[in-house]
């Protein structure tokens, strides 16, 4: 007698779990014994080439902060479902396809709800760090992602820089679309956005780092009924989990260049050479390509998207 969808996903779950718990094994007796953690490898984590240039748009409160203090920031998965509510959860085609269920079968559609929860709570031990695989500048980055600078590396540099970290690391480009996605993965999940967003031409750094105490059943209401997302005010989170994550890097070894917005002043670029000189990074300083008496100004452009 063939087993029910739900059951072979319980069972897909559940092989997940300790896999993962293996990896968690292993990563803490390779902290024990102080040994770097080398980035891990995934069918999913395709790299560009190692001098690919990279960038990272960000205003100026964040520029600050990466200057000042040296680190890195990655922030929790979940939290990126303010602005994309599909951020590391596969379509529900996708799943549907994947595990044999049927649209408006009443069974199959809460086994969906829950294998979308799970995975959304799965997303939780997972923490990113945007960067761009720059071909050039466009007004769209500037006004979404920072009216400030945009810091520049190579991708070999950015490598060097993770992979001296404890933590389990993943590195490579961000897919678009699920046309070419195979097989049931947190990881492919994690590295494939959709189409709308193939402008970004995401490099993704993603830190793991579970709750060695967290379930997978959140999204569980006292009814037992299980709802697409988890219930953060009935199941909330542990406290000790944070929103993000910080490492330490050399900014030297990272950092080529700071450009500045279209929009900067004369006072942000004397800041600008300021933090550059009191870290001592041997970067250059330079104005955005599209400087121009005829940029539009960014209240223009914002009304031109609104």
């Amino acid at each position: 007698m063939a087993s029910h969808p739900s059951r072979k996903m319980e069972q897909a779950q559940l092989c997940w779990f300790y896999d993962h718990a293996r990896k968690r094994a292993r990563s803490r007796n390779c902290s024990k014994m102080g040994h770097k953690m080398p980035i891990i490898q995934h069918p999913a984590c395709t790299e560009p080439a190692p001098d690919a240039f990279i960038c990272r748009f960000m205003d100026f409160h964040k520029f600050r902060d990466l200057f000042a203090n040296e680190e890195l920031y990655f922030r929790r998965t979940d939290l990126f479902k303010e602005t994309d509510p599909s951020e590391a959860l596969p379509s529900d085609e996708y799943v549907r396809a994947s595990c044999g269920l049927r649209k408006y079968d009443l069974d199959d559609e809460r086994a969906l709800n829950n294998n979308q929860a799970f995975a959304r709570q799965n997303s939780e031990a997972y923490f990113i760090s945007c960067w761009q695989l720059f071909e050039g500048e466009t007004l769209d980055m500037w006004k979404t992602y920072g009216n400030g600078v945009a810091v520049f590396s190579r991708f070999d540099f950015l490598k060097s820089a993770v992979a001296t970290m404890l933590d389990d690391i993943f590195l490579g480009i961000v897919h678009y679309g699920e046309k070419d996605m195979t097989g049931y993965n947190m990881i492919r999940f994690l590295y494939t956005k959709r189409r709308c967003f193939v402008k970004e031409r995401e490099l993704r750094v993603l830190l793991q780092c579970y709750d060695p105490m967290a379930g997978g059943n959140r999204h569980y209401d006292l009814n037992n009924f299980a709802h697409r997302e988890p219930l953060d005010e009935l199941n909330p989170l542990h406290k000790w989990v944070h929103e993000c994550k910080r490492r330490r890097i050399d900014l030297k070894a990272l950092v080529t260049e700071v450009r500045l917005s279209p929009w900067a002043t004369n006072q942000e670029l004397d800041e600008v050479n300021v933090w550059v000189k009191t870290k001592n990074i041997p970067c250059t300083i330079t104005h955005s390509d599209l400087t121009s008496p005829l940029t539009p100004t960014l209240d223009e452009l914002r009304k031109i998207g609104s």
